[in-house]
């Protein structure tokens, strides 16, 4: 339960403070509570942005205009008291193309789970994914959800380029790959969905809450 949970809080540099609520294991609890924090800390005098991450919440202020103990002290009372947030979010599809070229790893992925690849791609799809936060990289998704199954440790050397749209899992997490970027995790598909496009407003398709399902249209060998 979220109320046994003791946030480690620490200074990011003159304007910003880490909120740090992570344990061993990802927990939507948590995530619901940061994000009723985010929303509650938005409405505080000298709060300039609140960042939410998997478990954590970076919250960037004006030290002209709130004390960096007073904005902590605020921080630690949302904490205790605010009623934790669903967060109202949408239905995204994603169609996948899993395997082939487009998805190198997901023979890898289903020999180290023990699975088989269509049994693999069947609890990839059927699960629901809330979208925890978005970061990294413009656009880029952190879903929990992920069939812990399906879970697997990150390369130990990242790939240079994994192609925009990649569809990812990296530790016990699923991602996509908004752009065309180094990354450490296992490529299992592509979608054509565009994640980012600055020209659009807001430019990332996806925001926090949004709860995302994978739709298998082809698996390729």
């Amino acid at each position: 339960m979220t109320e046994t949970v003791s946030p480690r809080l620490s200074m990011q540099g003159a304007g910003a403070i880490l909120l740090d609520a992570a344990g061993a294991v990802f927990s939507d609890d948590i995530q619901s509570r940061l994000w009723a924090v985010a929303a509650h800390m938005k409405t505080r005098e000298g709060i300039a942005e609140t960042v939410p991450g998997m478990n954590n919440l970076m919250i960037v202020f004006d030290p002209l205009l709130a004390a960096p103990d007073r904005v902590e002290q605020v921080l630690r009372d949302a904490w205790e008291s605010v009623v934790p947030d669903a967060v109202g979010g949408r239905d995204v599809d994603i169609p996948v193309v899993y395997g082939g070229e487009t998805g190198e790893d997901l023979a890898v992925l289903a020999a180290h789970a023990g699975l088989s690849v269509e049994d693999v791609v069947r609890r990839h799809s059927q699960a629901v994914y809330s979208v925890a936060a978005v970061g990294a990289m413009p656009g880029f998704v952190y879903l929990s959800g992920l069939d812990p199954q399906l879970a697997m440790p990150r390369r130990a050397v990242p790939r240079m380029k994994v192609e925009i749209g990649s569809v990812i899992i990296g530790g016990a997490q699923a991602g996509i790959m908004p752009c065309t970027a180094p990354s450490g995790w296992h490529i299992i598909g592509r979608t054509q969905v565009p994640l980012f496009d600055p020209l659009r407003d807001p430019p990332a398709a996806c925001r926090p809450g949004d709860r995302i399902r994978f739709r298998a249209v082809e698996v390729k060998s």
